[in-house]
């Protein structure tokens, strides 16, 4: 894989990548094993000997932060296959391996948030002790509606696109 963890060299570069400073992701690595190995039964270096071809990633560290960096650059496989060294559909069978693999590592150490809140009065409930919450949304295009009333309401006036230039 092209990608390594020897390329990140500063905390910001870590997240980044990835969305976690190095010491985090070396704690989510450690989890990373046992959650493997209850997934499938066998280590990756087990079930990498089985494949016929050369794998794309050999070790827990390369699953890791591939799947970290996959979700944190929202990609399209082509291109996060062209960024990784590997083509399209290897990336995402390599995400859907990688997926399930830190879910489980995360909610076996119990790292994983309550899901689903039935309601909204039980996700207040959960995260009230928590104090405050910080939610990472980003803004996305839309059509403009042709409903005039509609459009104003969703409009905020803040954003303005520049002229196109000639």
């Amino acid at each position: 894989m092209k990608l390594s963890t020897s390329d990140l060299k500063t905390d910001r570069h870590w997240r980044s990548a990835t969305g976690l400073d190095k010491s985090r992701f070396l704690k989510l690595l450690a989890l990373l094993p046992a959650a493997y190995q209850q997934m499938y039964g066998l280590s990756i270096q087990q079930r990498q000997a089985e494949c016929p071809q050369q794998p794309t990633l050999s070790t827990y560290e390369d699953l890791l932060l591939f799947t970290l960096f996959s979700l944190k650059s929202n990609l399209s496989f082509d291109l996060l296959g062209f960024t990784t060294g590997m083509d399209g559909s290897t990336a995402k069978r390599n995400q859907t391996i990688g997926l399930p693999v830190i879910e489980a590592a995360l909610l076996g150490s119990g790292h994983a948030p309550k899901q689903p809140f039935e309601s909204v009065d039980d996700f207040k409930a959960y995260f009230a002790p928590k104090g405050t919450i910080l939610i990472d949304a980003t803004e996305q295009r839309t059509q403009r509606p042709v409903d005039g009333d509609y459009q104003k309401d969703l409009n905020s006036g803040k954003k303005k696109r520049l002229p196109s230039r000639p």
